[in-house]
């Protein structure tokens, strides 16, 4: 066991194989946040935890950050600095990703959390604190900014990309079944459930048409780690070892442009086309000379922004579920932004002509955005 610091043990990368067994045992059980009182259970829970941990000192949690999932994220003081606490309830949320890319990203030198602690078993974790300036407060604050923020998110994803191959193959795949399921989120929740769409015949055949073009855009590239969600809400301002990363329990193995697109075609926040142009060959001049030869800059801007597609309609699709399914309709007021990642590639691309159409006359009115 690690040597204890006031009151909390040092860093570790490993979890025990008990915890695994109860982390898997715990998704059989129900998750329980508030008594018929209006008790938070689950925080009282994780505090009783946390006191444990520090010795029984008494412990106060101040909400850290939202999450677009049943995850919460609490900061807690002590004597010897902050932490960031997670509640990842069973059977929603399973820890145990997260603490395996964490160890991951450590061995990589990159900047995520340190595992300190890890209850998998009640689902949670007490982690390194990275502070609390996102990229994106940063970047609204002072857009002069970007330019050395972005050179720093783009060199820790090459590194990412270049250190994380002796890790992507033990990573679940982004394959097709996924890739569909992604898709069809912007088909069943936004145009179904949110607008109510009557897709006709003609309209489903040129959506399956379309869906294929994509899937086969994604698997056709060179296969790399993937974060999967490298965006301005995910990255932290660190005034070292910058950025910090953040929400990345979902990596997979996947396609070579995807973070890419997350971070440079953000859903938050839009960059003049010129800007994004420059930080696509920033990105494309780092790679191994080997991917270089397989893949031209024509391919790769081509694979990067019909990736873009795919991403879009799955953001899209989950602002609008987290609106019905889970109550969070702040994210509504980002759909306009990132369909227009979209619409603004029809003219180049043919084959998105139906979808540009779609999304032009009978989806963003639904927004109150008029083409």
């Amino acid at each position: 066991m690690a040597e204890s610091v006031t009151g909390f043990y040092q860093p570790v990368l490993f979890v025990t194989f008990a915890q695994i067994f109860w982390c898997f045992n715990a998704l059989q059980e129900p998750t329980i946040n508030e008594n018929d009182s209006g008790h938070d259970v689950r925080k009282a829970e994780l505090e009783a935890w946390l006191s444990r941990s520090a010795d029984g000192a008494d412990v106060t949690l101040e909400a850290a950050s939202d999450d677009a999932s049943f995850r919460r994220y609490f900061r807690l003081t002590t004597n010897g600095g902050t932490f960031i606490a997670m509640d990842a309830p069973p059977p929603q949320e399973d820890c145990l990703p997260f603490v395996t890319v964490a160890g991951h990203l450590e061995a990589m030198q990159l900047n995520a959390p340190r595992v300190i602690e890890a209850d998998l078993e009640r689902g949670f974790l007490l982690l390194s604190d990275l502070g609390s300036m996102q990229y994106l407060e940063a970047l609204e604050a002072d857009p002069r900014n970007a330019d050395v923020l972005y050179e720093d998110a783009i060199n820790a994803l090459v590194r990412m990309q270049q250190l994380g191959t002796a890790y992507q193959a033990s990573l679940p795949p982004y394959d097709r079944a996924l890739l569909e399921r992604e898709l069809a989120l912007f088909h069943d929740w936004l145009c179904g459930t949110h607008l109510g769409l009557d897709l006709s015949d003609d309209d489903e055949r040129e959506w399956t048409r379309l869906c294929e073009r994509l899937v086969r855009n994604a698997l056709d590239q060179p296969q790399v780690f993937v974060h999967r969600d490298y965006h301005s809400r995910n990255l932290m301002v660190r005034s070292e070892a910058n950025p910090g990363i953040l929400d990345f329990q979902d990596a997979v193995e996947g396609p070579l442009t995807y973070d890419l697109v997350s971070l440079l075609k953000d859903c938050y926040i839009t960059w003049p086309v010129s800007a994004v142009d420059l930080r696509i060959r920033q990105f494309y001049a780092q790679l191994e000379p080997s991917l270089r030869e397989r893949v031209d800059e024509l391919q790769f801007r081509r694979y990067f922004e019909l990736m873009g597609v795919q991403r879009h309609l799955k953001a899209a699709g989950i602002f609008a579920r987290l609106n019905h399914r889970d109550g969070k309709s702040r994210y509504l007021a980002d759909i306009p932004r990132t369909l227009a990642y979209i619409t603004e590639l029809v003219p180049r691309y043919e084959e998105l002509g139906w979808l540009g159409e779609l999304i032009e006359t009978r989806v963003l009115p639904g927004f109150g955005v008029n083409a």
